[in-house]
């Protein structure tokens, strides 16, 4: 009689078989989700159950943030309510001038019959905590569908555009940074009126203005702002401050460095702009000249 071996002792199939069957059903399920987006229910639905998850991971920072700011010092608290109070007082002139310039813009619009410039609505978020790569911009905010928040809306704060949304789920959602290297904003020079795009390069705090020729009209201290041609962001809204400008003239290129205005290690509130800017369709792209020509002369021969 044959005995066989204890049930414990069957091994099955080989460790490379099974690492060749997963690794196959990976590559799969990542063309999946890259090319179709099945995977995205899925996403949201694991994003729903883990959010409880989430909350209970976070409650000891955010006790932890309270019980400080509790116990923040009364001569803090009055020192820093006075220097807002000298800062409201030098803004109401300001104020006043720019609700001048306001109303004037508005008569010189209706007179050119131009389309009146619409603020975009906005939702207050707060900063949650940081994305878990290392080697990217993100973060995620307490805001998501269920707030109405929408992939591709521009993300800023009190000083500057700091990035936009490119991920929702219901209850949160996730922003990358303008510093972030996939990252581009096309803007314009507040002072000579010139067009051109910062690049993120994964650095925190530094910005490349890319692709400006050595004679370009830029000088150091100058402020960029959103050209709004990309339909993503408004325009008009800081980005980011010159800070060095190489001219080589061996180079193409001159190499400028930027650093940008917002930033949400300032901030632990952030503003989404959660309307689009209502554009119309891009127009089809016609053929070439020189591919009509040639089908014509196809088509005499």
């Amino acid at each position: 009689m044959e005995a066989s071996p204890p049930p414990f002792f069957k091994r099955g199939p080989s460790p490379a078989f099974r690492l060749g069957v997963f690794a196959l059903l990976a590559i799969v399920l990542m063309v999946l989700d890259a090319r179709f987006g099945y995977l995205e229910p899925v996403r949201q639905a694991v994003s729903v159950i883990l959010y409880p998850l989430q909350q209970v991971a976070a409650a000891p920072g955010a006790v932890l943030g309270r019980i400080s700011g509790y116990f923040t010092s009364l001569t803090t608290l009055q020192h820093e309510n006075a220097e807002l109070r000298t800062h409201t007082l030098k803004q109401a002139a300001a104020l006043h001038g720019l609700e001048a310039l306001k109303r004037e813009n508005t008569e010189l619009r209706s007179l050119l019959d131009a389309k009146p410039q619409v603020a975009p609505d906005s939702v207050l978020a707060e900063v949650l905590y940081a994305a878990r790569d290392p080697f990217s911009r993100k973060f995620i905010v307490d805001k998501g569908l269920n707030d109405d928040i929408q992939a591709g809306v521009a993300v800023v704060d009190s000083e500057g555009v700091i990035g936009q949304v490119t991920r929702v789920y219901p209850f949160v959602a996730e922003v990358t940074q303008i510093t972030d290297k996939d990252q581009a904003v096309p803007v314009q020079n507040a002072r000579s009126g010139l067009r051109a795009i910062v690049f993120g390069n994964g650095k925190e705090g530094t910005l490349d203005l890319r692709f400006m020729t050595v004679n370009a009209d830029v000088q150091v201290g100058d402020i960029l702002v959103t050209s709004g041609i990309d339909g993503v962001y408004p325009p008009g809204l800081p980005v980011a401050r010159v800070t060095s400008i190489d001219r080589d003239g061996a180079q193409p290129f001159a190499r400028v460095s930027c650093a940008p205005l917002g930033g949400v290690d300032r901030r632990g509130h952030v503003l989404v702009l959660t309307s689009k800017r209502d554009l119309p369709e891009r127009p089809a792209a016609k053929e070439s000249s020189a591919a009509k020509d040639k089908k014509s002369t196809r088509g005499g021969s």
